[in-house]
């Protein structure tokens, strides 16, 4: 298949990077990390995450930071929540682009340890998110499956397994007369390889050939962009990375593991193979720079510090 003319980049490096910091990031550098990427011309930054302060502190300011952006013309402006009471903080800050998802995660282990709950507690759930959606007037668009390609506590995920969970939300959606365009593979601890994401990808595109296909990747062993490469070559035109690198989730079980794959690495990338992303490269790999100096130690981008080719 020949490669898309253009991609679509889900910047989210400002919730992504700010949940797995070890030490606290001030409210005002989350706030003007995200107002520098807005000047980049990104379809969405995911701005934040209403999720228990217990649990995640650095997200303990998700209401300030929202309130904080200076919102651009063009850009959707997106968190992410785990239940019902999450749904509700980010719909009352009135400031938000809030977008509805079903979601589950494919690791028995990795659910469990992320969300406290099981997956079949999960979909269980997911009724009650629905009902959400209702109260809100959210109308999901997306289902998303997490660990997709691999788990550190279980190992491989077979790709049927993540196919079979994608068809149960498929129904839950149908039943609720949800009209899904987009489907979601997470490889959220980096255990994707090419072959992997042309299996999966493939068995995705083959049951469900209308729906858009969404790749959030992680370069945790350094397969990340390779990984995108391959999806590219699939026809997948629509992808999660993060500025400089930043991100990870702190249930994964890594310490000093990259996080999502640089978004500046997959623009360059992209520009490269002429592949239009839409996103001013020149200004991220300042923000890129920026974003190192924000959180105080070095990241994993490449091209921040090579320099794009002319």
């Amino acid at each position: 298949m020949a490669l898309p003319k253009r991609i679509v980049i889900h910047e989210l490096g400002p919730r992504e990077g700010m949940q797995i910091e070890k030490n606290p990031i001030d409210t005002s550098e989350k706030v003007r990390l995200v107002d520098m990427l807005s000047e980049c011309r990104f379809h969405e930054i995911e701005v934040t995450s209403f999720v228990s302060p217990k649990w995640v502190p650095q997200m303990a300011d998700a209401e300030q930071v929202v309130a904080g952006i200076q919102r651009a013309e063009g850009t959707r402006y997106t968190a992410i929540y785990l239940n019902t009471q999450g749904l509700q903080r980010a719909v009352m800050t009135g400031k938000l682009d809030v977008e509805g998802s079903l979601s589950i995660t494919a690791s028995e282990a990795f659910s469990k340890k992320n969300t406290n709950r099981s997956i079949a507690e999960t979909l269980a759930e997911t009724e009650k998110r629905i009902e959400g959606f209702q109260r809100f007037g959210i109308r999901p668009h997306e289902v998303s499956v997490m660990a997709a390609f691999g788990c550190n506590y279980e190992g491989d995920i077979a790709p049927d397994h993540v196919v079979g969970l994608v068809a149960q939300l498929m129904d839950l959606a149908e039943q609720n007369q949800y009209d899904i365009s987009m489907i979601q593979l997470a490889d959220t601890m980096g255990w994707a390889n090419p072959e992997a994401i042309r299996r999966l990808v493939g068995k995705i595109q083959d049951r469900w050939p209308t729906r858009r296909i969404n790749l959030h990747l992680h370069d945790t062993r350094g397969m990340g962009l390779m990984n995108a490469f391959a999806a590219l070559e699939m026809g997948v035109d629509d992808f999660d990375s993060a500025v400089a690198g930043l991100g990870g989730c702190p249930y994964a079980g890594f310490k000093d593991a990259p996080g999502n794959i640089a978004t500046e690495d997959l623009v360059h990338m992209c520009h490269e193979l002429g592949i239009e992303t839409g996103v001013d490269l020149e200004r991220l790999l300042d923000i890129a720079r920026e974003a190192e100096r924000i959180v105080g130690h070095p990241l994993p981008g490449k091209v921040m510090r090579g320099g794009h080719l002319d």
